[in-house]
Order: C-alpha cells, then sequence, then structure tokens
C-alpha cells in the first residue's frame, strides 16, 4: 500500500454484507489498512457463507467482492478480553466504522462518546437502514426496501408495468460511498482539530438524496416525474433505448448539437427537417411519433454498425447482457478486471480491478483475508 494516499491510515470496522464492507473495500483500495472485527464463534461476516459459490471454509466469492485487500481478526466484542483488545487497536487506529442496525452502535459502545474516552481523535462512522436516532433504528433494513420506499420502483421501468428494482444494489453501494467519504472528512477533521467525531449515513436518507432533480421538481413545482416508455429521459429526446435491427442500444442525443449529428451520420436528414422534432421541446412533446422514427432508422444497421459508426461522436452504447459487458474487449483494455491468488481457487481468483488510477496506475489488489487470519499480527 506505500505511495497511496491513504497509506498509514487505520480503519476498524465492524461490519456485514455488502453496504458498509464495499465503503471500506473503496478506502481500502486507496491504502487504507482496514482491519475487520469479526467474531468467530458467530461465523464472522455473514457473507462468508452466502452462496451459491464458495471458496471453502468461511469464504464465498460474495465475501470476496467486499473484502478485498482488508484483514481480519477475530474479537468478541461483549466479553472483557474482546474489548480489551478492541480498545487497544482504538488507541492505533483513525476510524472505527460499522453497518450495524440503529440500535446497535450504542449497545456495542461503538460510538464517539465512548470510544473517544479511548482516543479522543477516533472517527466514528456509522451505516444503518434508517439512522441511530430515529424512530426506525430499531428497523432491520435492507437496499430493496429503500428502492421500494423511496419512489424508485415506480421510477423504474415501462409505464403501466410492475414496479421494478434496479438489477444492483445502488441504494447500498451510494451509502457506503457516503460513508467512505463522511469518515475521511471526519479524518481530516480530527488532524486540525485533534477532535474526533460521530458521522452517520444511512440506506433511507441516501436513497430519498438520490431523487436528486425529480425530488426538487416535486417539492418546488409539485410536479411528480413518471415512467415513460424505454426508460425515456424526462425532459430531452431522443434520450433512450432504441431498437437496432439485431437488439437495442442506448441512444443519447442530450445537446441540439448530438441530435443534428446523429440526422447526419445516420442519413436521416428528413428527421432533422420535420418540423415535430425542430427543438428538444418539440421533440418530447412527440415523443411517441419520434420514437418511431428513430427505431426505422436504427433498424436499418446492427447495434455492432451503430457502435462503429457513432462512436465518439454521437453518444450511443450497445445494450449487453452481464456476460458481454465483462467480456468486453475495452474492459480488458482498460484493465477493469484482475487476477488474484487465492488458497481455494486453484486456477486464481478473477477480480474486478480497483475503480481508482492513483498516477495512472490501479491499485494493486489481494484476496480478502480468512476469519482471524490477522490475529497473530496483532497479538491477540
Amino acid at each position: 500500500m506505500a505511495g497511496l494516499p491513504l497509506a498509514g491510515v487505520r480503519i476498524l470496522s465492524v461490519e456485514q454484507y455488502g453496504a458498509g464492507p464495499y465503503g471500506t473495500l473503496l478506502l481500502a483500495q486507496l491504502g487504507a489498512e482496514v482491519i475487520k472485527i469479526e467474531d468467530a464463534a458467530r461465523g464472522g461476516d455473514v457473507s462468508r457463507s452466502v452462496g451459491p459459490f464458495l471458496l471453502g471454509e468461511a469464504d464465498s466469492d460474495f465475501f470476496q467482492t467486499f473484502s478485498y485487500g482488508k484483514k481480519s481478526v477475530s474479537l468478541d466484542l461483549k466479553s472483557p478480553d474482546g474489548r480489551a483488545a478492541f480498545e487497544q487497536l482504538v488507541r492505533q487506529s483513525d476510524a472505527v466504522a460499522n453497518n450495524l442496525r440503529g440500535d446497535q452502535p450504542a449497545r456495542l459502545g461503538l460510538t464517539y462518546e465512548v470510544l473517544g474516552r479511548v482516543n479522543p481523535k477516533i472517527v466514528c462512522a456509522h451505516l444503518s437502514a434508517y439512522g441511530r436516532n430515529t424512530t426506525r433504528a430499531d428497523w432491520p433494513g435492507y437496499d430493496y426496501l429503500m428502492q421500494a420506499e423511496g419512489g424508485f420502483m415506480l421510477l423504474t421501468g415501462e409505464p403501466g408495468g410492475p414496479p421494478v428494482r434496479c438489477g444492483l444494489s445502488v441504494v447500498d453501494f451510494h451509502t457506503g460511498s457516503q460513508m467512505a467519504a463522511g469518515l475521511l472528512a471526519g479524518i481530516i477533521g480530527a488532524m486540525r482539530t485533534g477532535a474526533g467525531s460521530d458521522i452517520d449515513v444511512c440506506l433511507f436518507d441516501t436513497a430519498l438524496h438520490q431523487l436528486s432533480y425529480p425530488a426538487t421538481w416535486y417539492l418546488n413545482r409539485g410536479h411528480e416525474t413518471e415512467r415513460l416508455p424505454r426508460g425515456a429521459h424526462p425532459s430531452i429526446a431522443p434520450s433512450q433505448l432504441v431498437r437496432t435491427a439485431d437488439g437495442w442500444g442506448l441512444l443519447m442525443c442530450q445537446t441540439p448539437k448530438f441530435w443534428e449529428l446523429w440526422c447526419t451520420l445516420a442519413e436521416a436528414g428528413d428527421l432533422a427537417a420535420d418540423a415535430r422534432f425542430a427543438g428538444t421541446g418539440a421533440r418530447r412533446a412527440n415523443l411517441a411519433g419520434l420514437t418511431e422514427a428513430v427505431d426505422a432508422v436504427m433498424g436499418r444497421r446492427s447495434t455492432a454498425d451503430w457502435t462503429a459508426r457513432l462512436a465518439g461522436q454521437v453518444p450511443f452504447a450497445p445494450v449487453l447482457s452481464l456476460a458481454d459487458a465483462l467480456d468486453n474487449p475495452y474492459v480488458a483494455e482498460t484493465g477493469m478486471t484482475t487476477q488474484l491468488r487465492h488458497p481455494e481457487a486453484a486456477g486464481g481468483h478473477r477480480a474486478l480491478a480497483s475503480p481508482f488510477r492513483i498516477n495512472g496506475a490501479r491499485p494493486a489488489m489481494t484476496r480478502a483475508p480468512g476469519l482471524g487470519e490477522h490475529n497473530d499480527e496483532f497479538g491477540l
């Protein structure tokens, strides 16, 4: 980790499953020493046993995904010896993160009120479902619930269809990222003032915050953004799925320049001259006719042909399966996958590389730790 921006920063994390571990994964990939606090008697991080793809005892592909490059110590925070060992680590650390239910950090003594007496500069970062000081503090909660109650599912999919969940746990990942940002802000503040703090984020708040400009429109204008056919943008057209000769693509003419250029490259001069499509407002008002007209043009060529023809000029992307997305030659070109050594994977364990580039290079990665693998390193 030498040479990475967070080299020398130590973060203890009482973490489980996805949201919290995703946030600390980002910090580990920036060079922080992230130490997972796990209780071996309880099986450690529950994601170690999440199937269907297991990697020997107390390990899985799912667990690896969120814990690359971290360390693991086994401690029982509820026992006197475990608590004493934990506090010794706190004295030598910059932050303590957790993604427990909102009522748990106080019960386990993971708040700044408690740990600040051990280390006045410690930053305590809390990620929960509904917050620590709310009427729902003791509620369990997960990403999918937030997508439902936060309005996501009725902003996704086709008009008149059933509510649709995003295929990935986007609220988990956003909240983990916000926890990481808040934790780093807390550390910078502690460096400046000598005092640590509590930093709180929760899935519910993050989901609402991600409503972004549709929320602003509703709060100020009473306008409720609704689903449009083909996942179309609420105010710009065409910015939506389009049919090609052999599949689907996503065309985004976000500015008048791109519409005009698309008409030229697509040999669709008649659409450029059509009064129904003269300007963003007109195209949006005539969305159904625009969709039909654009489909007729895009249907003349394959998705691959359009990708090549529009490449670097008009924003367009092929709609790919997960397999095709990962096997995309551009992924290999940019080095977004890597191969790691793992004792239970004879041929190596393939992983997504870090999204960060530090001085032009992606940080090297290592496998996730075995349960309690680093106890000896810390004299535990």
